[in-house]
Parts: C-alpha cells; structure tokens; sequence
C-alpha cells in the first residue's frame, strides 16, 4: 500500500475522536483491564511499521520481553519502566524514549497517559544476541552532536545549511532510528521521501509542499509524519531543531546481503 499524505498529529486524532481498543491479554497485566483508545496515521503492514496516537487509563504489566521496537513521545501523564535489577526509568510530558524489542520490562503507568509513538516489528526481525545490553533510550536534544552532510548542492534551492545530528537509537536490523537534529535556514528541491520519518519540532519552523500543492506547515510544538515516498520538498525559514524516529525499510539487495 502507497501512503502519500503528510499528517499532522493531534492529541485526539484528526477528527477529535479516538476510537477504543481491545483489551490487552490479561495474562500480561498485574492489574485490572485498562481503557486504551488511539489512532493510526500509518499502517505499513507490509514492512511492520506503525504510527499514532494512544491514550489509556493506569495499568501495569508482568515483567516480559517488550514484543516490538517502539519510540514515544508522552504528550500526557506519565510512565516508568522498570528493569529486572531494580533499574526504573521515569517518563514525563514532553519526553521521548525508545523501548527496544526484546528489553525485559515492566509498564508501570499510575495515572492517565496519552503519547505519540511509532513502532516497527517487521521482518527481518532477528533479536539483538545481548539481551542483556538492551536498555531504554532518552534521545537527549542538548547532548552532543556531530556535524552531517548537507543535501547535495543539486537539491538546493538556497545556500547550503549548516546541520548537526546525534543517533541515539537503531534496532537490531538497522531499519528503525531515532535521535536529534539541527539545522540553519535552508531549502532543498521536492523529492521522493526517502522513509516514514515521524518528527516533532522543538526549535524553528519547516513548511513542506507536496506535488498536489498542498502546503504543510510546522513550528515548535508539533509533531507530524511524512511517509516513505511523499514527494514533497522542505524549507526551513530559520534555525530548527527535532527529535526523530525514521524507518527505511531494506532494499531486497541488502536483505541478501545481510543473511
């Protein structure tokens, strides 16, 4: 399936509404059935790839293997994590985190909480081989970056920017990343988009038109999608910076190539 469209998220969905879920398992939970509702922007069941908005009321589950790679950005509320060890991670609005697949944990959300997330439980799916080094993951977007090659001059309708990134998270197939960028003024020719990248700005504003001639546009605070393949272009009018998390899925050439 072929998914075109530049979404924006919205706490609610993009009609105000979320729709409720089924039920988790109750073997997974130590306490009573929650209420889960959420949105799907993307549903990429050819490569495992997923995007919305969840919102749930409290719950906790058993210890247990986490059964996909999931990156979140908590719009409401609050979560921690707790590892075997005595290790808890705590999660707050406005902060991001990466659970890895197989990371052997605890889900302990005390009061109500909504958030973004995007996951990805595609094949080629292989386990990490170090359970045991899995860990969660805080993109922090103050800590140190490296500076990254600007688009090709050929793509740039404008000087080139000046643009520092950090990747803090890939899953074990090298598919899913996530981590912080930043980026001067800048503004590069329409191209096919080159993954599903979900984005949420914390500094700046980007304006993206796609081929239709629909215009799009983002500043501090937002949070949006562009799916693999939207051909759109992107202008950023002054200094920005984002968190991400960027599926590309494997070419059949590089599947091979990876046993």
């Amino acid at each position: 399936m072929s998914y075109t469209k530049i979404a924006r998220f919205e706490p609610f969905g993009p009609e105000g509404r979320l729709q409720r879920l089924k039920d988790f398992n109750a073997s997974i939970l130590e306490t009573d059935q929650p209420v889960q509702r959420g949105h799907l922007y993307i549903d990429d069941g050819e490569h495992g790839f997923s995007a919305g908005v969840w919102d749930c009321t409290p719950f906790t589950t058993i210890l247990r293997p986490y059964p996909f790679n999931e990156f979140m950005l908590i719009v409401e509320g609050s979560v921690t994590i707790a590892e075997p060890g005595g290790r808890e991670t705590a999660i707050h609005a406005g902060e991001t985190f990466i659970i890895p697949k197989g990371l052997n944990c605890q889900w302990k959300q005390t009061g109500y909480l909504r958030k973004y997330y995007a996951i990805f439980d595609g094949a080629p799916g292989q386990q990490p081989v170090n359970h045991a080094a899995l860990q969660v993951v805080r993109p922090d977007p103050e800590g140190d970056q490296q500076d990254v090659a600007a688009p090709p001059a050929e793509l740039l309708l404008t000087p080139a920017p000046v643009q520092y990134a950090r990747e803090w998270f890939a899953d074990a197939t090298g598919q899913l990343t996530a981590g912080a960028w930043d980026t001067t003024a800048y503004h590069r020719k329409p191209i096919p988009f080159p993954r599903h990248e979900l984005l949420h700005v914390l500094a700046g504003y980007v304006a993206l038109t796609d081929e239709a001639g629909k215009a799009n546009s983002f500043a501090a605070g937002d949070t949006f999608l562009v799916p693999l393949g939207t051909v759109c272009d992107w202008k950023c009018s002054e200094y920005t910076r984002m968190v991400y998390c960027a599926f590309r899925p494997k070419t059949e050439a590089e599947r091979i190539q990876a046993g």
